[in-house]
């Protein structure tokens, strides 16, 4: 969060010098001038109180979120086409405190506890509907092999991203069609909106964590269908996301999507933020892999298939290499590049 820096006018007492006090004035003498007062001390409001004694508990962090079971819908079923309510920042603060925005972070959560140590290559429940997800990842990573870019003077946004793209709305319905069980398929209409949002803006070609959120959103509703259940969360992640993360940074260098909102040195991935969630989970307990390893080229080149975490910023630091150098790693967001901190501390610190 950017605070404004305001300042506060505090009144302090004037620090007692370490001169010999000078002679009181006679009894006779006139009062000094309201003018030779001292000036009022000004200090940041964001510095600590000056009232209290120090303490190291003094800053009161928020709360981590916690896994929640995803509540299941009922029949009868009423599906429609998903319309945007957050308008304000008053409306996302609504969102974060209703039980649906509560549900979907800790659903978040529990995808990530669901590969806690877990390498991407270990073995885990692959269910029909998490195969035929992958499968249809796929698909989409064969169109942009079928879909060259086009040749043009600018540098960020082939348009051809948006033959693309239209492809994907036009087909999207069938797609949904090939895991749906018969009676949820009119849930077509409010899924494949979110699931055609997840890929990028056709319109300003760009992709940013706010599409990614918009696949989360899509897994969120499949499995309060009950679609993906809880014992495919590994799978989810291990296979699911991971074939999507394949599929963006495809398009991102194909199409040269442009990042929709960067987050300057501060960001060290503009696209994607869920990877640096699921991979602390991946790196808890390790015996070896702490956040600092990915200053080690040989880590990033052994490990980067099996961490998610590893793989991130290999292929930040692999393809946009100018930015890492203008902005080195370590003025990235600490909890990402691993100043020193536990992998534990790291989770904690994102999922807030």
């Amino acid at each position: 969060m950017i605070c404004t820096k305001l300042l506060q006018k505090i009144t302090t007492t004037t620090p007692k010098p370490s001169h010999p006090p000078p002679r009181p004035p006679a009894a006779n003498a006139a009062a000094p001038p309201p003018s030779c007062s001292p000036p009022p001390i000004y200090r940041p409001i964001r510095a600590p109180a000056i009232n209290l004694p120090p303490s190291n508990n003094s800053i009161i962090l928020a709360p981590v979120p916690q896994a929640k079971t995803v509540p299941p819908i009922s029949p009868p079923f009423h599906f429609q086409p998903p319309s945007k309510r957050i308008q304000t920042p008053d409306d996302l603060r609504r969102f974060h405190d209703s039980d649906s925005g509560k549900h979907f972070l800790g659903f978040v959560v529990a995808l990530s506890q669901s590969i806690h140590s877990n390498k991407i290559s270990d073995p885990c429940h692959e269910s029909p509907v998490t195969a035929s997800i992958v499968s249809i990842l796929e698909t989409l990573i064969q169109w942009v092999h079928e879909i060259p870019p086009t040749q043009q003077a600018a540098r960020y946004g082939n348009v051809s991203y948006r033959v693309w793209h239209d492809r994907l709305v036009q087909n999207s319905p069938d797609l949904m069609l090939k895991f749906l069980p018969p009676h949820l398929q009119p849930s077509t209409v409010e899924i494949v909106p979110y699931f055609t949002d997840s890929f990028g803006n056709p319109s300003r070609i760009d992709y940013g964590t706010g599409h990614e959120t918009n696949f989360a959103a899509w897994l969120y509703c499949l499995a309060r269908m009950e679609v993906i259940k809880e014992e495919d969360y590994p799978a989810v992640v291990a296979r699911v996301f991971v074939k999507y993360l394949e599929l963006m940074r495809k398009l991102q260098l194909v199409y040269c999507l442009e990042p929709a909102g960067s987050h300057g040195v501060w960001g060290l991935d503009d696209y994607h933020f869920l990877q640096f969630i699921f991979r602390s989970s991946q790196l808890i307990d390790h015996k070896h892999m702490k956040p600092k390893s990915i200053h080690n080229d040989d880590i990033l080149e052994n490990f980067s298939n099996e961490y998610m975490y590893l793989s991130g910023v290999a292929f930040v630091k692999k393809e946009y290499r100018s930015k890492v150098e203008v902005g080195a790693l370590s003025n990235s967001l600490p909890s990402v590049v691993g100043g020193g901190a536990s992998t534990v501390r790291s989770l904690s610190d994102e999922l807030r």
